[in-house]
């Protein structure tokens, strides 16, 4: 993403490029940013030095773990910010005529260079309260990235998060592909989707626009229409096709493929499972096979899965297998989808072992239709009336209650069907090094004062125990040592801990000034592989769909005391008459 090389002892820095979506400049945010700005600039209060924090509140989805996501599109929008002249003209029109000229030249003359970025990780495993984000700059200023930033961090956070519980409940066997672009709210949130559905550990996306802005893998086959397209084999003009290594050429593939139709129509096993399949659907998966030979994965319940789309895919299956190519498999959209899967690996098997096609009975399975986190955990706990009663052997080699190998998943995914927004806010904790505080009688809502490190402690077995905030000059926690960790404001609720490991959260991803360090921006393979250890260091109960275990958020004994005094210092003081 970027490189840092040191020249005559300074740092320098490649120049990081401006947000993937042009949509995001300094006019995407709420005009109380700017009215505050100017109120700021009047007051001669714009230069003075503030902290924010921005983090959540709850973990979303019922579930007690979130994926930070959305990092470098923040950085990406800071390193480039600066207010154009067009920009500054809009603004004055919005603004009150009595605002003075001189904010606008202040407007013209902003930009980040003396703002300080500090973050997890993107694509670390989160909680609430813990900051994602600590933003230390000029309060007019970092006023300005709040709506922005909370913009960019809501929707990937929520979006990656979803597709790890997806990919959590899916298991790490299967194959994860994100269809979900056709439904998605508008092209910036398709897009977004696909880019966050892969960081949180989905394996490809049907979006073309997704794979080229971030070299996402691509999937995809044909759809329904395409094989109700086709009226029957007359359609095909092209008959011919090389074999794999070149040696060879079959002169009518439709041929092959009707005579391979016939010797499935004359298997035992197959009797009163189909007679005559549908012609048109047998012409679309040749015509599909002879366009790729090397990638044929075809739809098959246009019209009835068993009866006509399996036994069509096989016949197409096996005459390319003669001419030494491997179909992909099939997909499923529609159905009983663990029986319909059952019943079609169980016609692989008898296919492989009745023609002698080694591993035909490993042909892939997909499923589609609306499926969600819910559908996917359903499936693998499933065992229909209908596997008792007719697939007895497929049982003794499926563990799940189904034959699927990829599920392709759209609309509950990209959408977040069952929760909207995840809700991050964006609160001030520090004014010129005085510490500040935001009360509120919903206790969640209390806001956590001063400039703070967060680290994450590990136990013997190696998952995270507790994540631990500290004022900013306290000493860190140390591996082998003794801290007791406190909730924030419950005050029975707490523990001592001796870490086996400590993890310092936060990084410096903008350092104000060009001439310090800062964490390299990493690439989005670098973020999923990041993503998917992090998964794996938490206990699975905290993961799990049902009734999962809180994960514990804690401050240390000195801030939880600095908390409350803090608190009683603010809160004025009711009088009784």
């Amino acid at each position: 993403m970027e490189a840092t090389h040191k020249i005559n002892g300074c740092i320098k820095h490649s120049p990081i490029h401006g947000p993937t979506n042009p949509m995001v400049t300094p006019l995407l945010t709420d005009l109380y940013q700017f009215t505050m700005a100017y109120a700021y600039w009047k007051a001669g209060k714009h230069n003075d030095r503030a902290v924010f924090d921005l983090y959540f509140r709850r973990n979303p989805f019922g579930g007690e773990y979130t994926v930070f996501a959305g990092l470098e599109e923040c950085i990406r929008f800071i390193a480039n910010f600066k207010l154009s002249k067009e920009e500054i003209a809009f603004v004055r029109g919005c603004l009150s005529p009595t605002c003075e000229d001189g904010f606008y030249n202040y407007l013209g003359g902003i930009d980040c260079s003396d703002v300080e970025v500090y973050a997890i990780a993107e694509g670390s495993v989160v909680f609430p309260k813990v900051p994602l984000m600590r933003i230390e700059g000029p309060v007019a200023v970092v006023q300005l990235l709040e709506t922005p930033f909370v913009n960019l961090i809501n929707f990937a956070s929520l979006v990656a998060t979803n597709a790890a519980r997806h990919r959590f409940v899916a298991g790490k066997n299967k194959l994860l592909l994100e269809f979900g672009l056709r439904r998605a709210q508008g092209p910036d949130g398709g897009v977004g989707a696909s880019r966050y559905c892969y960081m949180g550990g989905f394996d490809a996306t049907s979006n073309c626009a997704a794979g080229k802005l971030f070299g996402i893998p691509l999937r995809g086959t044909h759809s329904h229409a395409f094989v109700s397209s086709f009226t029957g084999p007359d359609d095909i003009t092209e008959k011919s096709l090389q074999s794999h290594d070149g040696s060879r050429l079959c002169k009518d593939f439709v041929h092959l493929t009707q005579m391979w139709l016939g010797k499935l129509k004359r298997l035992s096993s197959s009797e009163g499972v189909f007679g005559e399949t549908n012609e048109s659907e047998l012409a679309a998966f040749v015509s599909y096979a002879l366009a790729f030979p090397d990638n044929f994965l075809a739809l098959v319940d246009t019209y009835d899965v068993m009866r006509s789309g399996v036994p069509n895919f096989c016949a197409v299956a096996l005459a390319l297998s003669d001419m030494g190519y491997k179909a992909k498999g099939i997909r499923l959209d529609s159905g009983d989808l663990a029986y319909l899967s059952c019943e079609a690996r169980k016609f692989f098997h008898t296919v492989e072992k009745e023609f002698q096609v080694p591993g035909f009975g490993k042909t892939g399975i997909t499923a589609s239709n609306d499926l969600n986190e819910e559908t996917l955990d359903a499936l693998n706990k499933q065992v229909s009336y209908h596997e008792f009663l007719t697939l007895l052997t497929v049982l003794l080699f499926s563990k799940d209650g189904h034959e699927i190998d990829s599920f392709g998943i759209g609309t509950n995914l990209v959408t977040c069907y069952t929760q909207p927004a995840l809700g991050c806010v964006f609160k001030l904790v520090e004014i010129n090094n005085q510490p500040r505080i935001k009360l509120s009688e919903d206790i969640s809502k209390v806001s956590i004062p001063c400039k703070k490190r967060s680290f994450r402690l590990y136990g013997k077995e190696g998952y995270a125990l507790v994540d631990i905030m500290t004022g900013e000059n306290e000493p860190p926690p140390k591996e082998g040592q003794r801290i007791l960790c406190r909730h924030p404001f419950n005050e029975s609720k707490r523990a001592y801990v001796v870490p086996q490991r400590v993890e310092d959260l936060m990084k410096c991803y903008w350092p104000g000034s060009p001439d310090k360090a800062r964490e390299e921006l990493p690439t989005l393979e670098q973020t999923r592989e990041h993503c998917m250890k992090q998964l794996e260091q938490m206990r699975t109960d905290h993961m799990r769909r049902l009734n999962p275990t809180p994960y514990k958020v804690s401050v240390s004994a000195k801030l939880y005391e600095f908390i409350h005094f803090l608190w009683l210092n603010e809160a004025p003081v009711g009088e009784l008459q």
